[in-house]
């Protein structure tokens, strides 16, 4: 790693994803929890996670956890579809330290918000190929009518920050045509980047069509989660979000904003030690 241990007890809260997209859900965090130490990285050298093979996706979330451990966190959440599909068991096997995926959290929703149990999901290939949010939602609706699409072209559109681009309609409107079908009433945003085109989703697929977003729900679990592991700071004082990737500082201070609604004054650069 280039940057040394913290040292003392953990107190911050450790947020990774492959790239941008996790910053959706720390923009929740920050507002659930104002006065903890929030640091983020970015994996942006090897995104996307989507299209990567089940051992290189463990491989490269299990040295995110390690790095984030090194910095001194008393949480990892993992604000990544594909990584908690794929390697959540695994990391909770291998690490000590308390984790939280970004599945399970909107569960309980999905199955309160779908009337008629039919729910469609949009995510990376990887997401969609694991089948976790289906299995999921076939334990406590077992008559759930589920489709799932792959959408991998969103997930490079938004990375480039073609947020409102032709482009992009014309792919969203691609990829919902066999939710529509289905006659969905609820669609699950089964990746981080997506919130930033919710409204053009919702668009394509129209009204009476319930989406959710995966980053408010969240940032309310990690806030119980700690609250049950009595792990909350003490501190009443606003707290600062500090910055991590592994490629291209500059474009993260130019993107990330989108994300997260202001400006990034601070961006530092990490390099792993391969496992």
């Amino acid at each position: 790693m280039q940057f040394p241990p913290t040292k003392g007890p953990p107190t911050a809260i450790g947020v990774f994803d492959s790239g941008f997209g996790g910053l959706t859900v720390l923009k929740e965090l920050g507002k659930a929890l104002p006065y903890e130490t929030l640091i983020y990285l970015g994996d942006t050298a090897r995104l996307p996670y989507g299209t990567k093979s089940q051992e290189t996706i463990l491989r490269y979330t299990q040295e995110s956890c390690s790095f984030l451990i090194d910095q001194g966190v008393k949480l990892i959440v993992i604000a990544c579809n594909t990584a908690t599909s794929i390697a959540l068991d695994y990391l909770a096997d291998f690490f000590s330290i308390p984790l939280l995926g970004v599945i399970d959290p909107i569960i309980g929703k999905v199955i309160q918000t779908s009337p008629s149990g039919r729910i469609g999901i949009l995510g990376t290939r990887a997401t969609v190929k694991s089948g976790v949010y289906q299995k999921k939602i076939e334990r406590y609706l077992p008559h759930a009518q589920i489709t799932a699409i792959a959408s991998p072209l969103l997930v490079s559109l938004v990375e480039e920050g073609f947020i409102d681009h032709p482009i992009t309609r014309l792919s969203i409107q691609e990829y919902v045509r066999p939710l529509l079908i289905a006659q969905v009433d609820t669609v699950i945003l089964a990746c981080t980047h997506f919130p930033l085109i919710q409204n053009l989703i919702e668009q394509a697929l129209g009204p009476g069509i319930h989406v959710i977003d995966p980053a408010y729900a969240t940032a309310k679990a990690a806030k119980k989660l700690l609250l049950d592991l009595n792990l909350l700071t003490t501190e009443k004082k606003l707290a600062d979000a500090l910055f991590y990737v592994t490629d291209d500082p500059d474009k993260f201070k130019r993107l990330g904003p989108q994300f997260l609604g202001h400006s990034i004054e601070d961006v530092r650069l990490c390099t792993f030690n391969c496992i």
